[in-house]
């Protein structure tokens, strides 16, 4: 009978129930990293191009 009093507790239980703040923290995470990409789209699609610029030139050293 507690127990099933605890889950029909309303606000009260569901403000002091922590079980899904990691799921929040996961979103709040992911929608920073996506901030940052938009933020920094252009200095990071040069910095990928460079990469694979320097690693294509590198590999075609390697095969000859």
């Amino acid at each position: 009978m507690g127990e099933r009093r605890e889950k029909a507790g309303g606000a009260g239980a569901f403000l002091t129930d922590e079980n899904g703040m990691g799921t929040v923290e996961i979103i709040l995470i992911i929608v920073v990293l996506i901030g940052l990409v938009i933020i920094f789209k252009k200095q990071l699609t040069v910095l990928v191009n460079n990469i694979f610029g320097k690693i294509t030139s590198e590999s075609n050293e390697i095969i000859g």
